[in-house]
């Protein structure tokens, strides 16, 4: 199967998937903010979608190396829709002892389907680069991760959009087609042998990995705890209930953030290219990042602890940890396929999601824990002690 055409259906479909994903992100958020939520509550609805993430990359790899990418991706795609369909039936009457279960056991659903839909897209570009174009590979990933982000934050424009024009339930059932459309492509067009390893390890050798792999899940971790502790819940709210944004109009900033965050990741390898030298990243590369986003938090939390224009604090804050937030996560993810072993790359890749998704339940859970508590502040005050463990962290990433 061509190369190009291979890279072009996984790409497609984690484009189509990603925009339902940040969609139906946004649509919980306002939908149940509007009917007087709190923020811990909030959280809550993305607990099981955030946990069933780990478990999914844990097992999800292993799956995938016995059986080829193929299957998990297309398994991903059904999973999708039937969740979306299902969450479309919740109405305004609901009691909140029946409503908050059920959305967290759908959203369980779609945290599968996401997390197998990421994986086997991420692992499929290593099978599509010869091992020694690392420049190559970085290029892919940095354009696949990117654009995947600045879909996702369309998505979330869209997602805002649709609620207030097409309803709960019609923007529900009209991201399910999309999805559909996908699965229909993938089914057709993607070759079974993708992934496919020659070996099949045992389902233990899932947490079996080389030093270097556990360190950067490690740091991917913290790196996307930090960013979810004030994003997820504290600035959305922050700037619907303080500022007084309507809810399109947080959507729209959110989507746009999301939106220039793809585009920088996107773009990583020309913007990074002075300071590599025209090569590919280390983790020299990761380390320098990594003592920036710290600098950058420390910044942000003395401002607004001290009432100094604590709105352009937020806001100019959340746009230039974004520029290099989307630096870190691309070398990152370029990182995890030049350490992976062929033919275990997706275990390799699983494990290392996995720890993604564990630092996106820690990151929500405490979004909403720490705003409760202490406002924005506080929320603030937990991403950079997250952000400095990232920089700990990274110091022990390979300098080769």
């Amino acid at each position: 199967m061509n190369q190009l055409r291979a890279y072009s259906i996984v790409t497609g479909a984690y484009w189509s998937f990603m925009l339902t994903d940040g969609a139906l992100r946004m649509l919980i958020l306002l939908f149940f903010h509007t009917l007087g939520y709190s923020p811990v509550t909030l959280a809550f609805l993305f607990l099981f979608y955030e946990f069933f993430g780990i478990v999914t990359n844990l097992f999800g790899g292993w799956l995938a190396q016995r059986f080829g990418l193929k299957s998990t991706l297309i398994a991903g795609l059904i999973l999708q829709p039937v969740a979306l369909i299902a969450l479309s039936f919740i109405d305004k009457s609901w009691a909140p002892a029946v409503a908050i279960p059920f959305v967290m056991i759908v959203q369980a659903i779609s945290g599968i389907a996401k997390d197998l839909t990421k994986m086997s897209s991420k692992t499929a570009v290593k099978y599509l680069v010869p091992e020694d174009q690392n420049g190559k590979l970085f290029k892919l990933v940095a354009v696949l991760t990117g654009s995947k982000n600045a879909i996702k934050g369309l998505g979330f424009f869209v997602g805002g959009f649709l609620l207030s024009t097409a309803g709960y339930s019609g923007a529900l059932w009209i991201l399910a087609g999309i999805v559909i459309v996908a699965l229909v492509g993938s089914l057709v067009f993607l070759t079974e042998e993708i992934g496919t390893a020659k070996s099949k390890d045992k389902m233990h050798s899932v947490l079996d990995q080389k030093p270097e792999i556990k360190t950067l899940s490690l740091a991917r971790l913290f790196l996307f705890g930090a960013r979810d502790i004030w994003f997820v819940v504290a600035v959305p709210v922050y700037l619907a209930e303080t500022v007084g944004w309507s809810s399109s109009f947080v959507g729209t900033f959110m989507a746009l953030w999301v939106i220039a965050y793809g585009i920088v990741q996107a773009s990583a390898p020309k913007l990074l290219k002075r300071f590599t030298g025209g090569k590919a990243p280390t983790g020299t590369t990761a380390i320098g990042i990594a003592a920036i986003l710290s600098a950058i938090m420390i910044t942000m939390t003395t401002l607004f602890a001290n009432g100094i224009a604590p709105e352009i604090t937020i806001i100019g804050g959340l746009l230039i940890f974004g520029l290099f937030f989307a630096l870190n996560s691309s070398v990152h993810s370029f990182l995890v396929l030049d350490y992976a072993d062929g033919d275990k790359a997706a275990t390799n890749v699983g494990f290392y999601y996995m720890a993604n998704a564990g630092g996106r339940l820690v990151g929500t859970l405490l979004s909403g824990i720490l705003f409760q508590i202490g406002g924005v502040t506080a929320a603030l005050i937990g991403s950079t002690l997250f952000m400095v463990i990232v920089s700990l962290v990274s110091v022990k990433l390979p300098r080769k």
